[in-house]
């Protein structure tokens, strides 16, 4: 029965104005015994079954997902299979199920040839790129991954979804933004929400216990998009990971070392590279008196500090988080402070947190740590600052997380505050999590944010006019006479199998101006002009696009 009319209860079948009997929720056990009896009838049963299971009720089944909805013209060939014999039914069951479908889908499509108002557009959070924007996303991809390989690092991929119980329990309040999936295989998967876990599980499951690698892959989160600020719900990470065991801070200082590489050599403006540790914050918590239970909860309020002022921060702690005052007040003396490494004998010098055994671990890396990034010429970009949290919960130790500063690389330029652009830290635990025996491997590695890179990168573009070319040829064949494509599709055949970039035009007979204009839009330097003088001779004529100056030279066979 259609939505639209009202059925009206007569015994066990309903009735509906246009007078198609349907079956109640009674009739479940017949139709589940014709099912068994009669297999070739089976999509019949199985509409019948669904029907059935809605108490009667024809608009709720009508509007079903997996049944879609359906024209009284697709029930009337259903219960018109009801009324044959059983034999009947079997003959004709094939063609019967082509009515039904043919009927179902003309009943599925016609809603959306009535939707006038519909909105082709892509999903909230994510967008398509254009050829413009791929050139340069893949040269930033370019560089950071050549960065990635100088260091030493191997490629790796993982799956873009992961079981959901690898996910769960790594990224505290955060862990609300990963996106489930429904599968028709029994597990429970969810997209990735970053590179770091699936590597982690890579590690334990190979039983690996010393890598350098770096992954380049989009990740997904269920967050409010920013696209302005370069903010996505699927967006691409570039990451750099040193698995093992290692003298202390050699690692986390050569990780340091290449996001000061990147940012420079991307040349988006000054930047700074803020450094903590999760000991530390540990330490400040514990001697400020914040129950243990706490910690994670007053770090993740702690890491919103580069969006919120400390005032709204500390009311969050107090009235959402249920702190103490007088504890928030304490913790504010602390992660208000940054500073280089004279900060960091300061803290030493602190009669609080001298006195806790975790605070001086982290301390005691962090000195060494600025000696090795003095060494490597970068000291000055870093900055030794409280407020970093990084509210991810595997961390272990050293954090750290760049960002831009205001003032733009050119004069001309808006100053577009897009956060971080690349972050990082060491995370010793994580890897044990995975593993059945709980053995742990030591890693550090660091992430780079390469929408937000490239949206300062779109943005200088935009400033300034930039034109980019959005192909690679070198060499366009063209013709100034008719019937030459043979020639044409031979000599581009000769550019193609010595490696040479080339095109042509999908014309039997192009006109030689419009060849030229097309090299002028594309951005092609060459032309290689054959036409009759030049199959006589044995000679080919090369143009340049920019200067129009010709050459001959001799064509090789």
């Amino acid at each position: 029965a259609e939505a639209g009319r009202k059925p009206e209860r007569t015994g066990a079948t309903l009735r509906d104005s246009g007078g198609v009997e349907t079956l109640t929720s009674n009739t479940v056990l017949g139709v589940r015994l014709y099912s068994a009896l009669y297999p070739s009838w089976g999509p019949v049963c199985l509409l019948l079954r669904s029907f059935a299971s809605c108490s009667g009720n024809p608009a709720s089944c009508c509007t079903m997902p997996q049944l879609g909805l359906l024209h009284g013209r697709a029930w009337a060939v259903l219960f018109g299979q009801l009324r044959r014999p059983p034999g009947a039914v079997c003959i004709g069951a094939v063609h019967s199920h082509s009515q039904v479908a043919e009927a179902a889908l003309a009943t599925q499509l016609k809603p959306h040839q009535e939707k006038s108002n519909f909105i082709i557009k892509t999903p909230k959070g994510t967008r398509d790129l254009n050829p413009q924007q791929m050139v340069v996303r893949e040269k930033i991809i370019d560089m950071v991954v050549s960065c990635f390989k100088r260091h030493g690092a191997k490629g790796l991929d993982t799956p873009a979804f992961e079981l959901k119980e690898m996910l769960t329990e790594k990224y505290g309040e955060d862990s609300g933004l990963i996106y489930d999936l429904k599968d028709q295989g029994g597990e429970l998967l969810s997209l990735r929400y970053d590179l770091t876990v699936p590597f982690a599980r890579y590690l334990a499951m190979n039983k690996v216990k010393k890598m350098k690698r770096y992954h380049v892959g989009n990740v997904w989160r269920r967050e409010s998009p920013t696209i302005v600020q370069g903010r996505y719900r699927e967006f691409c990470q570039c990451d750099f990971d040193i698995a093992g065991q290692f003298d202390p801070m050699i690692p986390d200082a050569e990780c340091l070392k290449i996001m000061c590489e990147i940012l420079s050599g991307l040349q988006l403006g000054d930047f700074l590279i803020k450094v903590n540790d999760r000991r530390i914050l540990d330490g400040i918590f514990a001697v400020c008196g914040v129950p243990e239970s706490k910690f994670h909860a007053i770090c993740s309020s702690v890491d919103k500090l580069d969006k919120m002022s400390w005032k709204d921060v500390r009311h969050e702690m107090v009235a959402k988080k249920g702190l103490a005052a007088e504890i928030a007040d304490r913790i504010g003396d602390y992660v208000q402070c940054h500073g280089g490494v004279s900060l960091v004998e300061q803290m030493f010098q602190d009669p609080r947190l001298s006195q806790n055994k975790q605070a001086l671990e982290g301390l005691g890396d962090l000195k060494l740590l600025f000696e090795y990034l003095t060494l490597f010429g970068i000291a000055e970009k870093i900055s030794f600052d409280l407020s970093l949290a990084r509210g991810l919960d595997y961390y272990t130790g050293v954090i750290y997380e760049a960002v831009l500063l205001q003032t733009p690389a050119h004069a001309e330029e808006e100053p577009l505050n897009v956060g971080s652009v690349a972050a990082g830290g060491r995370y010793d635990g994580l890897v044990g999590m995975f593993d059945p025996k709980g053995h742990k491997v030591p890693c550090v590695g660091l992430s780079i944010g390469v929408e937000r890179i490239f949206s300062i990168v779109e943005q200088r573009m935009k400033t300034f006019g930039e034109n980019i070319r959005t192909t690679e040829t070198q060499v366009f064949v063209a013709t100034p006479q008719k019937n030459f494509l043979q020639e044409r599709l031979k000599l581009i055949a000769e550019l193609w199998d010595a490696g040479i970039k080339a095109e042509l035009m999908y014309k039997n007979n192009p006109k030689l101006l419009t060849q030229l204009h097309y090299c002028e839009n594309m951005g092609i330097p060459l032309v290689v002009i054959i036409g009759e003088q030049e199959l006589k001779e044995g000679v080919i004529k090369l143009r340049s696009v920019a200067s129009r100056e010709e050459v001959s030279g001799g064509r090789q066979k």
